[in-house]
């Protein structure tokens, strides 16, 4: 699908490579096992966010932190295949790109292992106001923390909109406040809240809140707040192969949404859509699907 420059999303955070493993049951015990597929896949929240985005019709650039060995050009390589400019991609000499190790149970369920240079440079203060030129919408994450809080500001002083992927608790909780949409995980949220109850949950967070609030829990689908109202989307009923990057398709096409102004009830159903269809390709990110499908999902036509 060919990209349309009236919605240009500019996405930070992380990129990885996944080695993807297909096993009946996650392992328990330690054993060795026999994987019945295998898929080698770009992965990590923003690489995956931007390739959402991008498989959606959005033009879409990354800012993003890898080191210099092949991981990373094998990374580049798959993301600029799907059409994500990795101009702001830096390439860190001395530096070891991130890899995950991921299985994938036969009920699309997954464990995944990781590695990150711990030494690999976090300053984003590289990261300026013409990272957005010509931009519609603005998507960042928390794991690293350092770009988020350096790019939703200015994104907000832009008057864009921006969306946080908040899949895990923050460790600086300011940068809740920079974002117009925060998007978190359900454990996230009831990390952050204490409580149980997604709705209430995200009720009490919200109350000194002045930008949006959503929350999702996959297959119970998503809660947002409108006003001082929770309001519930629930989720398309599909049968999950795969459940890897559905979050980050979730809010990949949330940001997508945004930039075209959609009213947020639709914002949110499209994004829903969008990570459902996902869940039902084996392959992490290569089962993101493409705005036609998510079309068709959405007008009833699978």
């Amino acid at each position: 699908m060919t990209a349309d420059p009236r919605r240009r999303i500019v996405c930070a955070g992380i990129t990885t490579l996944d080695i993807i493993y297909g096993l009946d049951e996650i392992p328990t015990v330690p054993l060795k096992f026999r994987s019945t597929r295998m898929v080698t896949s770009g992965g990590g929240l923003a690489g995956n966010a931007a390739t959402a985005c991008a498989r959606l019709g959005a033009s879409v650039s990354l800012i993003a932190r890898l080191g210099d060995d092949a991981f990373a050009a094998m990374m580049i390589e798959e993301l600029e295949r799907d059409g994500v400019d990795c101009s702001r991609v830096q390439r860190c000499p001395g530096h070891r790109s991130p890899v995950s190790a991921v299985v994938i149970d036969r009920h699309g369920e997954r464990l995944v292992v990781s590695y990150a240079d711990p030494d690999i440079p976090s300053d984003a203060g590289w990261i300026d106001e013409g990272a957005l030129a010509g931009a519609h919408a603005a998507y960042a994450e928390t794991r690293w923390i350092e770009a988020a809080l350096t790019l939703l500001p200015l994104a907000r002083d832009a008057g864009l909109p921006s969306v946080l992927d908040a899949d895990r608790r923050p460790d600086r909780p300011e940068v809740l406040a920079l974002a117009s949409h925060v998007g978190f995980s359900a454990p996230a949220l009831r990390d952050l809240t204490g409580i149980d109850d997604l709705a209430t949950a995200l009720a009490h967070a919200s109350e000194s809140a002045a930008n949006v609030f959503l929350v999702t829990d996959g297959a119970r689908g998503a809660w947002y707040m409108e006003g001082r109202l929770v309001r519930h989307v629930p989720a398309f009923d599909v049968t999950a192969v795969d459940t890897l990057g559905a979050g980050d398709t979730w809010h990949g096409a949330l940001a997508v949404a945004l930039a075209e102004r959609q009213p947020l009830d639709r914002a949110v159903r499209f994004a829903n859509a969008a990570a459902a269809l996902k869940c039902t390709a084996f392959g992490g990110r290569k089962g993101m699907p493409d705005r036609a499908s998510v079309d068709r999902l959405l007008a009833g036509r699978r």
